[in-house]
């Protein structure tokens, strides 16, 4: 809490001005994210572009918003500390995300595009290495 009220330039007390609890702001922070990337999934749906080249700008968009929109911290926190109601929610969301994704990947595969496979755990394995992207990735780290 005292990062978040520094990084906003304010006391932490101020914060529960605008939120009832630190429950509140874990829900808002994961519902944030999940609003962007099922917005981004959404854009990548429309789109005409080949199975390979919608796979590859929504993961884009995903890490960037991590890194980027988020600083690593929104999508890292803990899902159990929530309280039941806005746990549902969270689920829901990631799921329809989760399901987004894999359509793509089952896009790619029937067209010959992706190997054959599951896509449910290709698409386990692209979210799991992005979301765990704030624990492995040093920006100023080697490439090699």
């Amino acid at each position: 809490m005292d990062q978040i009220a520094r990084a906003l330039g304010m006391q932490k007390g101020n914060l529960y001005y605008y939120f009832k609890s630190k429950e509140a702001i874990l829900f808002f922070c994961h519902d944030y994210s999940l609003d962007i990337l099922l917005q981004r999934l959404a854009e990548v749906q429309r789109e005409k572009a080949p199975p390979a080249a919608k796979l590859r700008q929504l993961i884009v968009a995903f890490i960037h918003m991590i890194l980027d929109e988020l600083h690593g911290t929104a999508l890292t926190m803990d899902l159990q500390a929530l309280k039941r109601p806005h746990f549902r929610s969270v689920v829901a969301k990631r799921d329809r995300f989760d399901r987004g994704v894999r359509a793509l990947i089952k896009d790619g595969i029937r067209k010959g595009v992706f190997r054959e496979g599951d896509a449910k755990l290709y698409t386990f394995a692209i979210l799991g290495a992005a979301n765990w992207i704030t624990r492995w990735y040093d920006p100023a780290g080697a490439a090699d």
